[in-house]
């Protein structure tokens, strides 16, 4: 797949816990987790608004192209 999930990258620059983040924003842990994995097939922009807010980034900042 070549949109690779950097929320690993933020959540380790903003020194927070997974657990954490997801409590912040409101979904279910499995749910970040599998974001987190690249395992979805697409996020709301609701959820990626929810992410930035907590995160204080952009959502370039959580996603990345590989070609």
């Amino acid at each position: 797949m070549p949109i690779i999930v950097t929320l690993d990258v933020m959540l380790a620059r903003r020194k927070l816990r997974a657990k954490d983040l997801a409590a912040a924003i409101d979904i279910s842990e499995t749910n970040l987790s599998l974001l987190r994995s690249g395992k979805v097939k697409g996020v709301r922009f609701e959820t990626l608004e929810k992410l930035c807010l907590a995160l204080d980034c952009k959502p370039g900042d959580l996603l990345d192209f590989e070609v």
